[in-house]
């Protein structure tokens, strides 16, 4: 059992070292020994009936999952686990200064994944204050969700429940994506592909149930989401220009704040135009925008659109929009990422500009 949840953590958590394979290990553990069938929650009346109604509606969202999305009908988000805290695991991101391409950790069955997971927040924070020291832009993210590929029957956790029931079995659908199609060593194919699956999933659950209103607000939240994704895009894209134009380092810092401040005053021009602050690009402004920031965002969103249009060609017809998602991955990285991914321009020259 220690030998598969250690197999299990290096799937999921990519780093090295024996230390840090420990604490993934024993961070699984700690999750999975938490498990209650949600069945079992429902049957009993002393469970809250907050916890209940949400229950009922991870059920629901579970069985559509693969009834009506072609999901894999696997163990996972049939068991509810409360892990006492907001994230289950705690996200590093780490760029070098002259760079727009994250750094990227390697495991045997993940292959290199572009970022590296904590349970505890100290210890990421601590990993990410040792590589700043070294002088890397870092990011450290709370993470509310996770899947172990299938290798496990992985819980509905308390983290998932803070944001509404939407956007529960919206998480759920993402995760059950990754144990459908999982390429080893692509991230960026990877989230996109749970990303894409997540919004068309949700439409088809809101539609499911009559819920024209929550639909509306749906498409609207993308509507912004996309907005605020797209200024984040630009400034990599000007990032990764200056990092190219073989410019000093100082006039390449100096630049490189320049661009950072403008996109932080074009968040907050945005969301005056909305009427409404966001609090998480408010926190990443306090804490400051950096190269890290930005690949993050990138990894999850950079190849959502390319896997839109994939979608579009397959008439929204998901085992169509599968399969062809099947055949990319067969694919070379770069061919699959030349069909779907609008990467920034002279990405790679940038990487020379780096430490």
């Amino acid at each position: 059992m220690r030998a598969l949840l250690l197999a299990a953590a290096c799937t999921l958590l990519c780093g090295c070292g024996t230390l840090y394979l420990m604490q993934a290990a024993s961070g699984e553990w700690q999750v999975l020994r938490r498990r209650v069938p949600i069945d079992t929650l429902l049957a009993d009346p002393h469970t809250p009936p907050a916890l209940r109604a949400h229950l009922e509606e991870v059920r629901a969202a579970r069985e559509f999952a693969s009834g009506e999305l072609g999901l894999p009908q696997s163990g996972s988000y049939r068991s509810y686990a409360d892990i006492g805290r907001p994230y289950v695991v705690w996200n590093v991101v780490a760029a070098p200064e002259f760079s727009v391409s994250p750094k990227r950790w390697c495991f045997p069955v993940a292959g290199c994944v572009a970022y590296r997971g904590y349970f505890r927040e100290q210890r990421a924070r601590e990993f990410a204050a040792a590589l700043a020291v070294r002088g890397l832009d870092v990011a450290v993210d709370g993470v509310p969700a996770y899947s172990t590929l299938g290798r496990f029957a992985d819980p509905v956790l308390s983290s998932m429940l803070r944001y509404g029931d939407d956007e529960l079995a919206a998480t759920i659908f993402h995760e059950l994506a990754h144990q459908l199609l999982y390429v080893r060593g692509d991230s960026e194919f990877n989230e996109a592909f749970a990303t894409t699956v997540e919004d068309a999933g949700l439409e088809r659950w809101l539609n499911s149930q009559g819920a024209s209103q929550r639909l509306q607000q749906l498409r609207e939240r993308q509507a912004h989401a996309a907005a605020f994704v797209s200024l984040l895009a630009q400034s990599r894209t000007r990032l990764a220009l200056l990092y190219a134009s073989g410019a000093t380092h100082d006039a390449m810092r100096e630049r490189k704040a320049q661009i950072l401040g403008a996109l932080a005053a074009d968040i907050r021009a945005l969301e005056r135009r909305e009427g409404e602050v966001y609090p998480l690009y408010e926190e990443w402004i306090a804490e400051g925008l950096n190269n890290a920031r930005l690949a993050s965002a990138s990894t999850y969103y950079e190849c959502v659109p390319g896997f839109t249009r994939l979608l579009a060609q397959a008439g929204d017809d998901l085992a169509r929009f599968y399969a062809a998602a099947r055949e990319l991955a067969r694919q070379p990285r770069a061919l699959r990422h030349a069909r779907l991914c609008t990467v920034p321009q002279a990405n790679a020259a940038g990487r020379r500009g780096s430490r």
